[in-house]
């Protein structure tokens, strides 16, 4: 049976929410720039891959279901080059608030959000926690690109992990979707000119993509990215998040921090 929740009639979806340990996979990704080569829906359509491909893993143990794909997050800094549409945090946070209020009225109580883009990642982070508190379930955000960082590492010649229209983007989008991405404009893409501004260690700012990928709207070397190397990063992702999915700690029930009198409590089971 598929895992895709868009491909199944209502009925089939209730009855995998009554079976326990049930676990929902939100991608989350965004419409904006990559550069002269890559489709601005590059994160969306990766993260929902992704997803697809480590859900067909954990379903052999595991009752799982991949929503379609939210396709903008927090791009604002992508705005200059064009192509690219933002929320803000508050829109952002409401959007996802929505779906977790949703799965928990059809009977769902796992959600594990998969992010395909940098930019969401510290705003996904703090939406994360916000929804396990207030709706009593485990909530858990990834990005695929960390969650299988040392084996990213092995495979890209260019950088030690993806960066943005990147090796290991664009590899992903050879495999995904090579029919939407122009390999003849890598060497374009490459080009950068003045110096992006290097971001001060330990310090958090806004910075535009114009001033930290001038001219291309690209970060990394996409040239030596190949199909190949894109199906050995989808699988590394997918068996990691498949990992993930099947982790009994991962999904532990949050502890009511917010309950009245919780903090006269024990911490631990006595």
């Amino acid at each position: 049976m598929t895992v895709r929740w868009d491909h199944l009639p209502a009925p089939q979806i209730r009855e995998i929410a009554s079976k326990p340990g049930a676990l929902v996979v939100l991608p989350v990704g965004s419409l904006e720039q990559h550069g002269p080569h890559l489709p601005t829906i590059t994160d969306t359509v990766s993260a929902h891959e992704v997803s697809i491909a480590a859900a067909e893993i954990a379903a052999r143990d595991i009752p799982v279901l991949v929503l379609p794909g939210l396709w903008t997050g927090m791009s604002e800094h992508h705005l200059p080059f064009g192509g690219t549409i933002s929320l803000n945090f508050a829109e952002f946070s409401g959007v996802i608030r929505g779906i977790v209020r949703s799965l928990r009225a059809d009977g769902f109580g796992r959600l594990l959000i998969v992010n395909g883009h940098g930019g969401n990642k510290e705003p996904l982070a703090v939406i994360a926690r916000e929804c396990a508190h207030e709706f009593g379930m485990p909530v858990v955000a990834t990005t695929p690109w960390y969650a299988a960082a040392a084996v990213v590492k092995e495979i890209l010649e260019t950088a030690p992990g993806a960066q943005h229209a990147c090796e290991g983007e664009a590899s992903l989008m050879l495999r995904i979707m090579g029919e939407h991405v122009r390999a003849d404009q890598f060497e374009a893409a490459k080009r950068q000119a003045p110096a992006p501004i290097e971001a001060r260690d330990g310090y958090s700012r806004f910075w535009a993509f114009s001033e930290r990928a001038p001219v291309t709207g690209t970060k990394g070397d996409p040239r030596p990215a190949t199909r190949e190397k894109g199906e050995r990063l989808l699988k590394a992702m997918a068996e990691a998040l498949a990992a993930a999915m099947k982790d009994p700690v991962l999904w532990r029930t949050p502890d009511p921090v917010w309950s009245p009198g919780r903090g006269q409590g024990p911490t631990a089971p006595v």
